[in-house]
């Protein structure tokens, strides 16, 4: 950029060309920038804890009035209490805008670059809480969904993809490490959000109902802007021809899985290949969701009061039940978030390919085994079979971008990942209705309460399968759809790293030192002590 004079100017301070790494710069530094904007957008898990509170804010309401409005004077009423079903479309909305946010504006950031991104982000994310909390306390639902839900959304896409090519191009020895270090935030950011939600709630309950929920995501959305800001402006990219000291990049291979060449985000999408982990991470993510919405109500509807003992009344015995039931839901939103890091790192070993096959395979097995593990009492093992499958759930969401990466190159990657997540919009829409959907139909058909679960875990055996039969179907992509040379200098000219380049050889090897652990401990002190809580309430099982 230049000014009217024709003098280069200087690059603003979000701009991409601020934040090229010095030489004094440790790459592990990175990482904790990433998990500050992932642990609050990973909120979205948690966001639950309001449904209920959001249904009981107003006393003395006509409940047969409010029965009979429509859709839109739903959101509008302010003289009638929301239910459940009206405000749960709030989280279905920002995950649908987490994906089209990613895939459309994907493009754009690589051109910006993570800080830019990354503070846009915590706008949008933090003042569509606060938003959304002002919806609250006018009661107005239309307002929450605008918030919370579309405004909201755009800073989950934002901030989910804005690290993933810049950890990318840090970790070329380890990529799947990387991008599994910042994506287990957003696993775990229920871990620390919903906690937090529920002692602000209770520290204002005594202005009011409405005003506990509405100042609850105002206060959280402050928050989150904050941090989510630090960890915008802790980015930092490497200068172009960056790598790691001591590592060089592997020779081309026959057949091999990883590129050493580039494909352009237009011409990605129109390969075979885009479309088949498409398919593999839309079938896998929702055979995911169906066990996170069966799980607790599986427990409670085929164990019973075998889960915790016989011993005890009626009403002890259901109070134990939902406890454990809540344990349950504790272990999923930890192994969620472990399951991030640990397959991603693996994939680094064993390839990205052979990771979805484990998951699949082993998937199949497991889901075919929980109503077996079921109906013969085996709570131990029922609950040990959960937990590993979601960390194979979060695994597919952590391994997606480096197997992006080995497929069509890292100049583009973060934009190719954008469009891919919008498989994640599709399933966390469709997926929680098929299930609620199948569920039904079972009900309505007379079948027990403890055999309602077969047949739609049978149907999701079904979904891995096919899942696994696309990840097979995935080879390298034709040198056709590779950027000329012509093509990824123009490109590169459009991310700035004509006059990013420093000193690749000498910058960024700098000491980690004591200063290093300041950023680490910031984001996993408060990660701890979410696991902490969740393993508390998992105690309720044993």
């Amino acid at each position: 950029m230049t000014s009217v004079t024709g003098a280069p100017m200087a690059p603003g301070l979000l701009d991409r060309q601020a934040t090229v790494a010095k030489p004094g710069f440790n790459r592990w530094l990175v990482p904790p920038a990433a998990l500050a904007i992932h642990l609050c957008i990973g909120m979205a898990y948690g966001f639950s804890v309001f449904w209920l509170p959001m249904s009981k804010m107003l006393s003395h309401t006509d409940a047969a009035a409010c029965r009979s409005l429509g859709f839109f004077d739903m959101l509008v009423t302010r003289s009638c209490n929301w239910t459940v079903p009206m405000v749960t479309p709030t989280f279905e909305i920002f995950i649908a805008m987490l994906g089209i946010s990613a895939a459309l504006f994907g493009g754009w950031l690589e051109h910006a670059g993570p800080r830019k991104a990354g503070f846009i982000a915590a706008l949008c994310w933090g003042g569509g809480l606060i938003i959304g909390g002002i919806g609250v306390m006018v009661h107005q639902l239309w307002l929450l969904w605008l918030g919370a839900g579309f405004i909201g959304g755009v800073g989950q896409g934002l901030g989910y993809i804005s690290p993933v090519s810049t950890l990318i191009k840090w970790f070329p020895d380890r990529r799947g490490m990387a991008t599994g270090m910042a994506i287990m935030g957003y696993g775990g950011g229920a871990l620390i959000g919903a906690p937090i939600a529920v002692a602000l709630m209770h520290r204002f309950s005594p202005y009011g109902a409405t005003e506990s929920v509405g100042w609850t995501l105002m206060a959280m959305g402050v928050l989150y802007f904050l941090s989510m800001s630090a960890g915008a402006f802790g980015f930092r990219v490497a200068p172009t021809g960056w790598r790691p000291e001591g590592w060089t990049h592997p020779a081309p291979a026959a057949k091999s899985m990883i590129t050493h060449k580039d494909v352009h985000l237009n011409e990605a999408w129109k390969t075979p290949q885009f479309w088949l982990i498409w398919a593999v991470l839309c079938l896998n993510v929702t055979a995911g969701i169906g066990v996170i919405a069966m799980a607790s109500p599986m427990m409670q509807d085929i164990f019973g009061a075998k889960l915790i003992g016989a011993a005890g009344d009626a009403a002890a015995q259901k109070t134990r039940i939902v406890a454990a039931a809540a344990g349950l839901v504790g272990l999923i939103s930890l192994f969620n978030s472990l399951g991030r890091f640990f397959w991603a790192s693996v994939s680094d070993y064993i390839g990205r390919k052979t990771t979805y096959a484990v998951f699949f395979i082993f998937g199949m097995a497991l889901y075919y085994a929980l109503p077996i593990l079921g109906h013969h009492g085996q709570a131990g093992l029922f609950v040990a079979a959960v937990c590993v499958i979601l960390t194979m759930y979060g695994g597919g969401f952590s391994t997606v971008p480096a197997y992006l990466a080995d497929l069509f190159g890292t100049q583009m990657v973060g934009a190719i990942h954008g469009r891919i997540l919008t498989a994640w919009s599709v399933a966390g829409i469709v997926g929680p209705s098929l299930i609620a959907e199948l569920r039904q139909k079972q009900i309505d058909a007379g079948v027990a309460h403890d055999l309602i679960y077969d047949g739609t875990l049978h149907i999701l055996v079904g979904m891995l399968l096919v899942g696994l039969i696309c990840n097979l179907l995935i080879f390298p992509v034709a040198d056709k759809h590779h950027m000329t040379d012509a093509e990824l200098q123009r490109e590169r000219s459009l991310q700035r790293e004509d006059v990013i380049k420093g000193d690749a050889r000498h910058a960024a090897h700098g000491r980690f030192g004591p200063l290093g652990l300041l950023p680490w401990a910031t984001v996993g002190i408060p990660f701890l002590i979410g696991v902490y809580i969740a393993l508390g309430k998992a105690s309720a099982l044993f």
